[in-house]
């Protein structure tokens, strides 16, 4: 196929991913058209953009998920193609369609991999030939109750429902004992009717502690397809990942060759064109197994974009575009380590509810091997309406030990206030010794996050810090002011709350 040059791109996404797109874009001299809510009119990612239309109200189901209307917006702005970002609609097989129908590029995959890969059943069937490792467990949707009884004896407790739709924890249930089974069944069908509209379930052998590690590939039209190594994400709560570094610090070379050559063929199985994650479970032994694949671009991209210096929106503008390519898969190599951790508006110390309210204060730390991906700036409000991440905050260094230390360093310096966050948890989680070591899997917060702990302990600390101002006061016998004659304990307590 002939390349295409694409000069306008039209983001169909908001907050941080939006903004990261444009930049991308813009340095390879192409245009952007940003599409917004009412709630998002004032957002950087708005007026960043070379033109940006209201496409609805707050409400995504009013807005971001009308397919209708971001068509709609990219004929009128001339925009050759849509960019989906992630979330949203950009693993919805129909929105890829609409865009082609309508004579625009789609910057993914074809509808027919997104339909394949969007269902776990429909996927494990596609990579069966490939003989790609899998759980054991069902390759049908199970369809009774004694159907269900029959596969958990043959596969032994504990065993796993999942949702074939399913995504982020939904229709997921955890079986103990065959007591178990008839009520985890009905709940685990009824939450994927209610989160999905499909109430299909298959079941699978519970690996009891896995570790989660997925692989980006990168997959062009003329028959080449390539994995830039793995990203580890194990560090998650409510099954949503909050920190993801690369590499992995458990794999061997050859195993990471062997994962890589698997989601490869993952890839090839649905004739995948464009970046895309395939996301494997490795047990306590390193086996590895496949979970599923997600047809877009992954949050926690720029781990791999650190550790391998390529630039994956750009790749997959210019694999849209028509271009192969430009490298090979022996031209790629692991150069140092790189940290991501997900900023959210959450509150860890009660159980991760997410807050509200305005950013009072917002200082991003800086300095060399700190990047930090938001949409936010200080005095904008949190929407309700919407996923409630503030930031990527991500750092690189030369090994893992460095790259855990810039972490450290950054999150201290990161200032937020106004709202609770989940910064504190990860400072917890970089600084314990199961993460230092490497020796964690997905049930870390399960294990080791005990809020009334650590909040006793930040709280033990200040009135250390007080106690020691206090103490220095008497000692010198001074009054404690800072240097423009206010006063120093109160500056210190204003600063330590942020």
């Amino acid at each position: 196929m002939n390349p295409k040059k694409i000069d306008k791109i039209l983001v169909a996404n908001r907050g941080e991913i939006a903004l990261r797109i444009m930049r991308s874009a813009k340095e390879m001299g192409i245009s952007t058209v940003a599409v917004f809510s009412e709630a998002d009119r004032t957002a950087p990612f708005v007026r960043y953009a070379d033109e940006a239309i209201c496409i609805g109200p707050a409400p995504s189901s009013e807005s971001y998920l009308k397919i209708d209307k971001i068509i709609d917006a990219s004929l009128r702005t001339g925009a050759q193609a849509i960019h989906p970002g992630y979330g949203f609609l950009s693993e919805n097989a129909a929105f890829a369609s609409a865009a082609k129908k309508a004579g625009l590029i789609f910057i993914g995959p074809d509808e027919d991999a997104i339909e394949t890969m969007g269902s776990k059943l429909a996927a494990k069937q596609a990579v069966k030939a490939y003989n790609i490792p899998l759980v054991p467990g069902t390759d049908e949707a199970v369809k009774d109750l004694n159907e269900a009884l029959e596969t958990a004896r043959n596969i032994g407790f504990p065993l796993l429902i999942k949702a074939s739709a399913g995504g982020g924890g939904k229709g997921m249930r955890v079986v103990n004992q065959e007591s178990e089974l008839e009520e985890q069944m009905n709940r685990a069908i009824s939450e994927a009717v209610s989160a999905f509209g499909d109430g299909s379930v298959f079941i699978e052998r519970y690996v009891s502690s896995p570790r989660h590690i997925e692989v980006q590939i990168l997959a062009d039209r003329h028959g080449n397809t390539l994995y830039l190594f793995e990203r580890e994400c194990s560090i998650q709560r409510r099954h949503q990942k909050v920190v993801e570094e690369a590499p992995s610090a458990v794999l061997t070379e050859e195993l990471r060759k062997q994962i890589g050559e698997a989601a490869v063929n993952v890839a090839r199985s649905c004739n995948y064109v464009g970046a895309g994650t395939v996301e494997f479970l490795v047990d306590d032994a390193l086996n590895f197994y496949f979970l599923e694949m997600n047809t877009r671009l992954q949050v926690e991209h720029p781990v791999t974009e650190l550790i391998t210096g390529k630039d994956l929106v750009k790749e997959q503008i210019r694999i849209a575009e028509g271009h192969a390519l430009s490298f090979r898969q022996e031209d790629l190599e692991i150069r140092g380590h790189a940290i991501e951790i997900r900023v959210y508006a959450e509150d860890p110390f009660n159980n991760f509810l997410p807050d509200i309210g305005r950013l009072e204060t917002y200082i991003k730390p800086e300095g060399p091997g700190i990047r930090v991906d938001d949409g936010f700036v200080e005095g904008m409000d949190i929407p309700i309406y919407y996923d409630p991440m503030i930031a990527k905050l991500i750092v690189f260094g030369k090994d893992r030990d460095e790259a855990i230390d810039r972490m450290l360093r950054a999150i201290k310096d990161y200032r937020i206030s106004g709202v609770a966050t989940t910064l504190p948890f990860c400072r917890f989680a970089l600084n314990h010794e199961a993460f230092r070591s490497g020796k964690f899997d997905t049930n870390f917060v399960k294990y080791y996050w005990k809020p009334e702990e650590i909040a006793f302990s930040e709280a033990e600390e200040e009135v250390k810090a007080i106690a020691a101002a206090i103490t220095w006061e008497l000692k010198e016998k001074k009054p404690l002011q800072s240097a423009d004659g206010g006063d120093r304990a109160s500056d210190w307590r204003k600063n330590r709350c942020r």
